[in-house]
Order: structure tokens, then sequence, then C-alpha cells
């Protein structure tokens, strides 16, 4: 199966134009950062084993992988100030987008890589108490009076963002829906909120560990691994009627790695992702893989959930991040409204 998977990514990388030469060079130690955001901690602390030794095995070259984690809109403004990151897979697109304004990252980054340079996907879903003893099915729930929600800020972190909009597009898409009943739909939502923790993990630690909040929403893949690492006992996972498509962006940042030597190590590392074992290991950790013979395999694993997208519902990253959440938009404007 490794010889096997070996001889296909070989080919994989030599089709993009990838090819090792064995010098005195690339035999030297390197050192390689990727920024990312909360919740791949584990993933990527895998993924740079499994990806060090192909690379050591292929080109002779040990590399020395760094791992930076925190909130996704956060990680990409430390890259914007100086963090020198080699790759960067945050949360959302737009995170992505804010880096290429600084002129790190070229133009157009998202046709480099397969699915809009998207390798994996995942969705919100709810993380509730064992026995769900506030009853929590749906978004509608959430709006209820008692009910206490943990979710992160907006304004620091990705999976919030997806949160958010994921309510927003459940609002809009019920029957009579609008912008107004959907603004005014979330703004009841967010009034439960009991705490706004700065990032995802955060937020995972005030509900699993210090017990406070009738209900977490949360990554798909960060319920799942938290549930299995703590046990079913302890909580349950609520799939609501529908849910956004969330989609999880990677970039190399061409300004450090052109300047660092690292080029073709970045598209090695992001090759590798899409790359059949990179799949199984974003399914190990509870990602839907996109390669579809990887999805179909662990298929037990991911319930269907109807969802939607950020394109189809928002019109995109770019239209979205200005309508809900620059300084004074409505995420604020319904924030405020709260205290």
């Amino acid at each position: 199966m490794k010889t096997q998977f070996k001889a296909l990514y070989s080919a994989a990388l030599l089709a993009s134009g990838i090819a090792f030469t064995a010098t005195s060079a690339q035999a030297a130690d390197r050192e390689f950062l990727n920024v990312s955001y909360d919740a791949t901690r584990e993933f990527y602390d895998e993924f740079n084993k499994s990806f060090g030794a192909y690379w050591k095995e292929r080109t002779g070259r040990s590399v020395n992988f760094k791992q930076s984690h925190g909130g996704s809109g956060k990680q990409a403004r430390s890259v914007v100030d100086g963090l020198k990151a080699d790759v960067v897979t945050l949360a959302l697109a737009n995170d992505i987008e804010e880096i290429v304004k600084s002129g790190q990252i070229q133009p157009g980054w998202q046709k480099e890589f397969p699915h809009n340079s998207a390798p994996y996907t995942s969705t919100i879903v709810f993380m509730v108490r064992k026995g769900n003893p506030k009853h929590i099915k749906d978004w509608s729930d959430l709006t209820k009076p008692g009910v206490q929600i943990i979710t992160p800020n907006p304004k620091t972190g990705g999976l919030p963002r997806w949160v958010y909009l994921s309510a927003w597009g459940y609002a809009l898409k019920q029957p009579g829906g609008s912008d107004a009943k959907a603004k005014e739909f979330v703004g009841k939502m967010y009034r439960n909120v009991k705490v706004m923790d700065s990032a995802a993990r955060a937020s995972m630690t005030t509900f699993a560990e210090r017990g406070i909040g009738d209900v977490l929403l949360t990554w798909e893949n960060e319920a799942l691994v938290t549930q299995k690492s703590l046990g079913k006992n302890k909580f349950e996972i609520v799939y609501p009627s529908m849910s956004i498509l969330t989609e999880p962006s990677v970039a190399i940042v061409d300004k450090n790695v052109e300047k660092d030597g690292n080029k073709w190590l970045a598209k090695g590392y992001i090759n590798y992702l899409y790359s059949p074992l990179g799949q199984e290991m974003a399914a190990k950790y509870y990602y839907r893989p996109r390669n579809p013979e990887v999805l179909a395999k662990y298929s037990a694993q991911f319930p269907k959930i109807k969802t939607f997208t950020i394109d189809e519902v928002f019109g995109g990253w770019s239209k979205a991040q200005q309508t809900h959440f620059v300084n004074g938009a409505i995420f604020d404007q319904i924030y405020n409204a709260k205290r």
C-alpha cells in the first residue's frame, strides 16, 4: 500500500513541475512554518511527521516543521505583521485575502491547487451535554430563553464567522425569510451567548472542561474528536436541519518561500494534503476529504446533512466580510445591541 502510494504521489508531484535533485543545499536542514487555525493542531502534528519522512526519503533533506495555531483572523494578521510563514492553512479564504493585500501572497492563489485550494471540508454542528437537557435540535432552538450558547468571537476567529453565517443562512432559507428577519434571528441567538472566547479551542475548553453553557457551536471535526477523546457518555452531537459547507483554505506565502528557498518544499507540502495518504489523515481527524474514494471509505463517520455554500447565499467571502464583519457592519450592530 505504501509503495503504491509513493509511486502515485511522486507522479503527481512531477506532474506539478516539482523535480527532486540531490544537492548539498537540499541535504541541509531547513525550517518550515505552517500558520494555521486552532482546530488543526493534532492533524498537522501527524501530517508534518508523515510528510517529513516522505520528503527526507525522496530528497535526503531533513525539515524542522513548526506549527502556529490560534484564531484564524488573528493568525492572518500575525503573518501580515511579519510572522514568517511558509504556508498558511486557515479557516476561511478571506483571511488569506488579507495576506494577499499585504503583498506576501500572489493574487489567484485559489487556482494554484484543486477545489479552490480547499483540500478538505467540514460543517457547523451543535455539541450538547449527555441527554440534551435543553432539547436543542435545530438553529431555532438556540433563540429560546434560558439556552446558554458557547461560540467564539467572529472578529478574531474563522469558526465563529462560519457559525454566524450558518445561522443567518438558516434564517434566510425559512419560509418568508429575508435579511431583516435573518438579522433579527441572529440577534436573538447572540443574546443567548454566555461566553465568547477568541478562538475555537478556547470555546471547546470553556464548554467541555469548565462545564459552562448548554450548547457549543463548533466544527464537526472538533466535536467528533472531542466526543471520541472525552466519551459519548458526556456529550452528544446534534446535526441541525441545515448548515453551511465550511471550506478551510491553504496557500503558499510566496514572498517568504521565494526568499528562503522553500518554494518547492511548500508546493510538495500542500500537494501531499491532496494525496490519498493526506486525505486519509484528514478523515482520521474528521475532516471531510475531497477525494471521493477516501470520503466513501469513511462515509459512516459523516452523517448526511443539507448544506449551502457561502457563494450561494452570501456572494462569496469578500462580500460577506464587508456586509457582516468589518467594523460597524451587521455583527457589530447586533453585538452592540446585545449589551
